[in-house]
């Protein structure tokens, strides 16, 4: 049975899934492979910087944008629910558009409620560990494998929200306490990263919780690596702005999409026979 680090096995009790919400016969989430969290991180860098972008642009302030976005992404997410198995084009535009909603969410709370970064972080914490456990005691299991119910479905995306939510706050939090400039924050969470595989793969820890620690820390890690590439260089970052650094994200993220699409190298077994399913 797979689990959510590629070659990893699944922890006793996560793969047996109840038989709740509407049945598909097929999942509707990724295989975790290489192209996953590559496209994971580029999603998440795109977050932060089309967020800033649209919010600099648009004129309808922080709440207009947030409401805009949200409405846009409940579009897609229809869209994404009313799939019948994974499709590449709908399920990463709907991950990159709660990236940027995620984003703007812990922005509201922190510039125009002024809410601690410490009240927000702790705040999208409780909310996604309520998840998880609403998630588990209704399905009995969380793992992303077993995503082939609406209701399951659900929960998988209302966490995934949280994630880039408290993901962005805690990144927030950690930048502004210890002041380590883009470079380095990137650098941190990279290692932080890396130390969840070695925990994974060396020590045996669960792979559905290190899928989803890492999950909540790639967002951070994104967010460094635009704000590195977007803001200017006597704040500490390249210069190329909002603009060059999402449109080069996006067409990147677009690549590997289409990729994909066509390969269909993220996908399980039963469904890569049969790429006619709708």
């Amino acid at each position: 049975m797979r689990a959510d680090f590629p070659g990893a096995v699944e922890a006793p009790g996560t793969s047996r899934p109840a038989p709740t919400g509407r049945r598909l016969r097929w999942n509707k989430v990724p295989e975790v492979t290489a192209y996953f969290w590559v496209i994971k991180v580029l999603c998440t860098t795109v977050g932060e910087t089309a967020a800033d972008l649209l919010n600099e642009k648009l004129g309808l302030g922080l709440t207009g944008v947030s409401l805009l976005m949200s409405v846009v992404l409940v579009a897609v997410l229809v869209a994404q629910f009313r799939t019948r198995a994974y499709r590449p084009g709908i399920y990463w535009l709907a991950v990159a558009l709660i990236s940027i909603v995620g984003t703007l969410i812990s922005d509201n709370l922190t510039d125009n409620l002024g809410v601690p970064l410490e009240s927000s972080t702790l705040a999208f914490a409780v909310a996604l560990v309520v998840v998880f456990v609403a998630w588990y005691r209704s399905e009995r299991t969380l793992s992303i494998h077993h995503v082939d119910t609406t209701r399951r479905e659900s929960f998988y995306w209302l966490a995934v929200l949280f994630t880039f939510a408290l993901g962005t706050a805690a990144g927030d939090l950690v930048a502004e306490r210890m002041d380590l400039g883009y470079w380095l924050s990137a650098g941190l969470f990279a290692l932080a990263i890396a130390a969840v595989a070695v925990a994974h793969f060396a020590l045996g820890l669960d792979a559905v919780w290190s899928f989803w620690i890492a999950y909540i820390l790639t967002r951070p890690l994104g967010a460094s690596i635009g704000d590195y590439l977007s803001q200017p260089t006597a704040d500490g970052g390249l210069g190329l702005g909002t603009v060059i650094t999402s449109v080069l994200f996006l067409a990147v993220i677009l690549g590997l999409v289409v990729f994909l699409t066509v390969t269909r190298r993220d996908v399980s077994d039963p469904e890569r026979l049969t790429p006619q399913a709708s």
